[in-house]
């Protein structure tokens, strides 16, 4: 009998539906989840519909009334509610209520598990149960392997001298053993706790026994979150010695949870870590809490931040740390990211995951976004980890020098309706800092009596409220060019509170530079600027390529900006200043609010593109810019010197070009510089060569600036950086990067590392070195990270010491 439908419906075969419902409440109750599976038996016979139908498929199907048994023979498939059983025979006996299927037995549950098998004894409750030679593969790619299992209460699954692994099986040679698996004389599966425990097993890799474990348990592969120890972590410095961290996670709701961590480090001693994460519907934060008593703070450097000072070591460091984002709603986010310890460098120097970066910003912040318009408010604080003990203000520390941002106010918006035919726009900038020393320097190396070179931010407060409007339009001419008017008005009010040192070292850089020294406690100022863009973009083609030339020149007509020429004008925000193709058509050069360009001022250069059939594309830009008339602002010293040997201090600028190219088998490369404006001396220039393909990827970039004594830098500074990566086999890779100080004469940093990664496994070894460019002092570091898919992780990211 084949392809049968089994329906209530006639009475003379009554008696044989009676037999097969036996097979279809076996299903019903708790086919998908034999032998250990996620799901209760209750919740698997909730999900069947009760008018559910059973298709039963086989060559042959026999009813013995005599013995109460209906068997099917010969390719038997049963479809019940989604789930399915496939075997070569099924007999139900209902008087032990007992189905036995035997010969090549699969079972796929509703959710995608799968069960194999010679030979499957059940209950047909499902509840109690024996399965000899199981196979079990589940949804999410883990595999279990047995000789025998049983089940037992509906809750407890017993594999016998089982296997368990989260590799695929390789379809070649499915025989061949996993790159990882544990073999264990027991395996017990709970489903109600969602628990795997292992008993006598060895962990296998690469089907070579590595470790014996006597007895671990790890969390359900279906259950993403689970109370429990997780992988280990181990590290080594050469201060803290070695380090050994285990940490404890607990589960104690699905919107929240805590994990806590101890370490022992052999020179320091134990140092505790509590991190509480909790998640909204809105958003999350988490909250960060670690400590330790050193026991040896003189294996730092004396003198430093981490040993603190001799004749007070640095015994009790610890750290609070909590960040946090909610969404308002869709437009408006509110979160904040703070960190507060009880020295500079503490969670640099223990690696306290998320906060351990060179300079950490802590904020508070409110964005928003909609359509036109951008909002951004934020109050700041720059962190600097450094190990300096900054007890003079002549010391190299940043950290103290740093101020309080209260607040950084961003705010944009354009306009959806044209004004005359053009676009308007409108910014808003607001500042307010507060610093408790001042930032201050000397000439390098300080010699007593120089007097003060810059001050790049004065001990006190100061703020900065900044308003501007642009319009501009396009108009295009009948021969194609392009013709843009531009209006623009840019307005502030300033105060200044700077203290008496503040104005005493700004009274001796004045002095030194034979400036005048204007510092006042209030100012407003002033920019309209008025300004004509042309641009006639050219269209050629050739066999097999086309191409567009862009002849451009720009012309900015504007009154000298206010103040310049003395010392009046703190400027935090715009001492960045690169004068290069990059910024060659900008209206205001300078990188911040705090400076605005005055003067008139021509820019004037080309740009080109072209893309040929075969895939290569290139680029080009090239120009100069002239100051007209007017006072030049980048001829002005201000009080970081901004401007000073950037190129634009003198009326004609040094000319700034770049070209590029790129094809589509990956290679790269780009050169940029900027040229002395009479003999043509590269004072700035940039390389980068790259190749990106399968199975190699190369970089390289060597970049070149010239001495701006005015400007801080008393020296050429040439360097070369390279990197790369290759794949070989199928997962196996190697990269390796470095960066050398031609100036110096000294490899800054160089290391190499190699990996593997597949769907289970990944592997990642590194090696690299770091040298003072002064002292040329080397510190090496040794990092690897091994990761089993559903085990966890085990290695260190660093491992550092002193040679």
């Amino acid at each position: 009998m084949r392809g049968a439908v089994l329906q209530r419906g006639r009475f003379s075969r009554l008696s044989l539906l009676c037999g097969v419902s036996g097979l279809a409440c076996l299903l019903a109750s708790g086919l998908a989840t034999a032998p250990a599976f996620a799901q209760s038996m209750e919740d698997l016979a909730s999900d069947v519909p009760s008018d559910a139908q059973m298709l039963l498929e086989s060559e042959t199907l026999v009813y013995d009334n005599d013995s109460q048994t209906v068997t099917a023979v010969g390719g038997v498939q049963i479809d019940y509610a989604g789930n399915r059983l496939v075997a070569q025979r099924v007999e139900y006996d209902r008087k032990t209520q007992r189905l036995v299927a035997s010969g090549d037995v699969e079972i796929i549950n509703s959710d995608g598990t799968k069960i194999n098998s010679e030979h499957i004894d059940i209950t047909d409750d499902f509840a109690d149960g024996f399965v000899n030679a199981l196979r079990v593969e589940t949804v999410d790619k883990t595999y279990f392997a047995a000789e025998s299992a049983e089940r037992m209460g509906g809750v407890l699954t017993t594999f016998h001298n089982g296997v368990y692994t989260a590799c695929e099986p390789c379809e070649d040679k499915p025989d061949k053993p996993a790159i990882w698996r544990v073999k264990s004389q027991k395996i017990i599966w709970n489903s109600q706790k969602k628990t795997i425990r292992f008993q006598n097993s060895n962990f296998e890799f690469f089907g070579m026994p590595i470790a014996y474990l006597p007895v671990f348990e790890i969390a359900d592969p279906t259950v993403k979150r689970k109370s429990g120890f997780l992988f280990p972590s181990i590290s080594y410095k050469s201060d803290l010695g070695v380090g050994v961290g285990i940490p404890y996670y607990f589960a104690l709701s699905p919107t929240y949870d805590l994990t806590v961590k101890g370490n022992y480090y052999s020179k320091q001693g134990f140092l505790g870590e509590a991190e509480w994460r909790q998640r909204f519907n809105n958003g999350q934060y988490n909250l960060k809490i670690a400590g330790i008593r050193q026991q040896d703070p003189g294996a730092f450097d004396a003198n430093t931040e981490n040993s603190g000072p001799s004749d007070k070591p640095n015994r009790f460091r610890g750290m609070m740390g909590t960040e946090g984002q909610f969404a308002i709603n869709s437009r408006w986010d509110f979160g904040w990211n703070i960190l507060l310890q009880t020295d500079k460098n503490f969670s640099r120097t223990y690696g306290i995951d998320g906060f351990e970066e060179y300079v950490h910003r802590s904020e508070v912040y409110l964005t928003g976004l909609n359509d036109r318009n951008y909002f951004d408010l934020r109050g700041m604080k720059f962190q600097i980890q450094e190990d300096i003990l900054a007890t003079d203000f002549r010391q190299r520390g940043r950290d103290e020098k740093q101020p309080w941002v209260l607040p950084s106010f961003d705010y944009a918006y354009i306009p959806d309706t044209p004004l005359a035919g053009g676009q308007l726009s409108f910014n808003v900038n607001a500042r307010a800092l507060s610093r408790d020393r001042i930032d201050q320097t000397f000439n390098t190396p300080y010699v007593p009596g120089s007097g003060v070179q810059r001050v790049r931010g004065i001990e006190g407060e100061s703020g900065r409220l900044t308003a501007e409007a642009e319009w501009k339009r396009s108009f295009v001419t009948d021969g194609g060019m392009v013709f843009t008017p531009l209006l623009a008005f840019q307005a502030d009010g300033n105060y200044v509170n700077a203290s008496s040192g503040s104005l005493a070292a700004i009274n001796e850089m004045a002095n030194n530079r034979g400036t005048t020294d204007d510092m006042r406690s209030s100012f407003f100022r002033g920019m309209a600027t008025l300004g004509l863009e042309w641009r006639w973009p050219i269209l050629f083609s050739a066999t097999g390529s086309s191409h567009v030339l862009e002849p451009m020149a720009q012309l900015f007509v504007r009154p000298n900006e206010s103040y310049v020429g003395g010392l009046a004008v703190p400027n935090e925000d715009a001492q960045s200043f690169v004068f290069d193709a990059s910024t060659l058509f900008e209206r205001d050069k300078f990188s911040g609010y705090d400076r605005i360009e005055g003067g008139t001022r021509a820019n004037v250069g080309f740009r080109y593109v072209s893309s040929y059939d075969n895939g290569w594309t290139t680029n080009a830009m090239f120009g100069q810019s002239y100051h007209l008339n007017g006072e030049n602002s980048f001829a002005a010293p201000d009080l970081v010197n901004v401007g000073a040997n950037s190129g634009l201090e003198t009326d004609r600028s040094d000319y700034v070009g770049l070209v590029g190219l790129s094809s589509p088998n990956g290679i790269s490369a780009s050169l940029s510089g900027r040229f002395d404006e009479q003999t043509f001396e590269v004072r700035r220039s940039e390389v980068k060569l790259g190749y990106s393909g399968s199975p190699i990827s190369l970089s390289a970039r060597y970049a070149f600036i010239q001495a701006q004594p005015d400007y801080g830098f008393t020296e050429d500074r040439h360097e070369v950086s390279f990197g790369g990566s290759a794949q070989f086999a199928e997962n196996w890779r190697v990269f390796g990067s470095g960066t050398y100080d031609l100036e110096k004469n000294v490899m800054v940093r160089n290391g190499i590392g190699f990996g593997y990664a597949d769907e289970c496994f990944t592997y990642l070894m590194t090696y690299s070195q770091t040298r003072d460019r002064d002292d040329k002092e080397v510190s090496q570091s040794i990092g690897f990270n091994i990761s089993f898919r559903t085990l966890g992780d085990f290695g260190s990211a660093t491992s550092n010491f002193i040679q």
